[in-house]
């Protein structure tokens, strides 16, 4: 399989970018696409040339840290996908693939399709936790938890953080990340302490990133990997709202 790679390189942060070009040939349909990127780094060592810097840990899906746009598109063209899981057998013979880091603001580049994505980590720090009594963990049973609580948690714990929703978003909204890593903790009887503060927290700490505003064009629920719902904007929104009472 030949295709032509088209890949941002930057050498740093304040250096200026550009994009170069690299025919590869030898590439099968079963490569994940971050294998056919580094076999492609393989023929940049053998030529004496630096190789491309990508992010990646986990290659499972979990991890959150692969994220780039391919075409214009965040991770790649299937929806709710991340960048590891995606195979070459998803492009055709002679094609000409575009891979840029995220552009956004609060994510500066780092080097070529790596950026600094602490900025999510310091809204976590604002609140993305519980308070716990130290000492021996309480039976499993003995903090009764619906289903519908249970269920609306874990669908919004599922948010790896990888950013594509920042990425994709026209104003660079972190809206729904943020409100997933709310309403993970304020679903359950565990956050409800520290509910109102937390909201109250992280969103500050999201609007002093610098990310914009939430327009509700959805189009982070359809790049988002996990498919967290937009409806945790909405409830974000309330809760913030509601958390100025107390």
């Amino acid at each position: 399989m030949n295709v032509t790679f088209r890949i941002w390189r930057q050498d740093g942060p304040n250096q200026p970018g550009r994009i170069e070009t690299y025919p590869v040939s030898g590439i099968t349909e079963d490569m994940s696409f971050l294998e056919a990127l580094d076999y492609l780094n393989e023929q940049l060592v053998l030529q004496g040339e630096k190789v491309i810097a990508f992010d990646y840990d986990c290659r499972e899906g979990i991890c959150g840290q692969c994220g780039v746009f391919i075409n214009g598109r965040a991770h790649g063209p299937h929806s709710h996908m991340t960048t590891c899981q995606l195979h070459m057998r998803s492009f055709q013979e002679g094609d000409t693939i575009t891979v840029e880091p995220w552009r956004a603001q609060s994510f500066p580049v780092i080097k070529d399709l790596i950026v600094d994505r602490t900025a999510l980590d310091r809204i976590i720090e604002q609140g993305g936790y519980i308070s716990a009594k130290t000492g021996t963990a309480p039976e499993a049973n003995s903090i009764l938890v619906g289903k519908e609580s249970a269920d609306k948690a874990m669908d919004a714990a599922a948010c790896i953080g990888c950013g594509a929703c920042v990425a994709t978003c026209k104003n660079s909204s972190a809206a729904l990340f943020t409100s997933a890593k709310i309403n993970h903790l304020n679903s359950m009887p565990q956050g409800k302490p520290e509910a109102h503060e937390r909201v109250r927290n992280m969103t500050a700490q999201m609007e002093r990133e610098g990310f914009g505003h939430c327009s509700l064009t959805r189009a982070c629920e359809v790049e988002c990997p996990e498919g967290i719902s937009i409806r945790n904007i909405a409830e974000m929104n309330a809760r913030r709202w509601w958390s100025k009472l107390f």
